[in-house]
């Protein structure tokens, strides 16, 4: 039976890139970028799963979620999280204040850093045009304010409508 690292947690993916004789080897090493990216891509058809599925403002996606909620307004509140821009995430400015928000969950949320996939867009879904690279902190706090402030709900209503016709 040959080894897969796809079952793999962030601190394990981690753990074996430690363990490599060079650690120059992990670098760039296409079949451990190529699991971080099945993972997400995993990650991502879930979510749109869930969220299709079941009323989005009653899902709870960490025991956290208040906790993450509360400081993402008080950090970020006026982003628009039902369309947001690349520049939302990825300006240096942006990436310094992300940063800082996501360090200080380190340790409360899972894997707070892995890589995920982010809609830009909560009325599209995982797509080349309107998805990007985030880190994981990022995407729930999104993903939690999206639900509450009921953004995702239109993804149900779509669905059923469809189911409909």
């Amino acid at each position: 039976m040959a080894f897969s690292m796809s079952n793999l947690n962030a601190s394990e993916l981690q753990q074996v890139g430690a363990a490599l004789t060079r650690p120059e080897e992990l670098g760039n090493n296409s079949n451990v970028e190529m699991q971080w990216a099945m993972k997400a891509m995993d990650h991502a058809t879930v979510h749109y799963n869930l969220i299709t599925s079941v009323d989005a403002s009653c899902l709870r996606l960490t025991k956290v979620d208040d906790k993450i909620y509360t400081k993402f307004r008080e950090e970020f509140p006026d982003l628009n999280v039902a369309k947001l821009t690349e520049s939302d995430l990825k300006t240096p400015e942006a990436k310094e204040k992300w940063r800082t928000f996501c360090e200080s969950f380190k340790g409360e949320i899972e894997d707070y850093n892995m890589g995920t996939l982010l809609r830009l867009n909560c009325e599209d879904d995982y797509n080349p045009d309107s998805t990007i690279f985030s880190v994981r902190t990022q995407f729930l706090a999104i993903e939690i304010a999206r639900n509450r402030e009921g953004h995702n709900s239109c993804l149900l209503k779509k669905k059923e409508k469809i189911n409909k016709s």
